[in-house]
């Protein structure tokens, strides 16, 4: 099959992040492709697939840094075209036009880290703050105000929506199951990482979806956990989430912990 260089881009997952590795004559002449011409198809850091940028390194702070400028342009766009600051509008505007920008694609490039966490929660903080009813208000108390979830908390509780209903209709990933305790009711399972993995690959596995999915379903309590449909599985949820405390990351807040659900609720605290 003969390559269009034009259509084609290269990628390499580099396991190994040691630079003298990376320069070894024959390291290199494993990732080459080469175009009709014979000429090297150079390699990309990275490329752009679906609407996600993917990298040489296996992370997502680079994506997570191009949705956050996009997000902040088209809320700079839409702070200039609308003039009304009520709560109704400014909503309405972020929810429809902003928010999109910002969870598309979430269960797969989910951030961990606190600074990207904190990056996308700039975002929200910055438009919330120019609502009229919320003048004088930090962040964590606007959220409570205005009833809405930090951008955090949405992509958690969208994993755990996702975990438990999706592969009753699709093939399940390979690395997932689930299984009826007596006790605990539905729990999920995946298998442990092979011990002679490195340590660069199982950093990123534990930052993956099919971990994170899994970690987060199984810290929800039973009745949650055993819900059938969609909708009991979000009224269930929802319930659940509304007594649990949302103070995202955010630059200039002092948080005890990392807001995220799997810190808040240790392993079988829920049960």
């Amino acid at each position: 099959m003969t390559l269009h260089e034009k259509k084609f881009q290269v990628l390499n997952y580099k396991l190994n992040a040691t630079k003298p590795a990376r320069a070894l004559p024959f390291n290199a002449e494993c990732y080459q492709y080469l175009n009709p011409n014979g000429d090297i198809i150079e390699a990309e850091f990275a490329v752009k697939d679906l609407g996600i940028y993917l990298t040489e390194d296996g992370k997502f702070g680079f994506h997570i840094g191009v949705i956050s400028t996009e997000a902040k342009r088209i809320a700079g766009w839409a702070l200039g075209v609308f003039r009304n600051r009520s709560k109704g509008t400014m909503l309405t505007l972020f929810k429809a036009l902003v928010r999109p920008k910002l969870e598309y694609c979430s269960a797969l490039w989910s951030p961990t880290m606190i600074g990207d966490v904190a990056k996308l929660e700039r975002v929200q903080r910055f438009f919330t703050r120019r609502i009229e009813e919320c003048k004088g208000m930090d962040y964590w108390e606007r959220l409570k105000f205005l009833g809405i979830q930090s951008l955090q908390r949405r992509r958690e509780r969208f994993m755990i929506v996702y975990h438990r209903l999706v592969p009753n209709h699709t093939n399940r990933p390979v690395d997932e199951s689930f299984k009826v305790h007596p006790r605990h009711g539905l729990l999920a399972e995946y298998p442990e990482l092979h011990t002679t993995a490195q340590d660069s690959v199982g950093t990123r596995r534990e930052c993956s979806f099919s971990v994170r999915s899994v970690k987060l379903f199984n810290r929800m309590p039973k009745e949650v956990r055993d819900c059938e449909t969609l909708e009991d599985l979000k009224v269930s949820l929802g319930k659940f989430l509304e007594g649990i405390p949302d103070h995202p990351p955010v630059r200039g807040y002092r948080s005890p912990t990392d807001n995220s659900l799997v810190t808040l609720l240790p392993l079988g605290s829920a049960r």
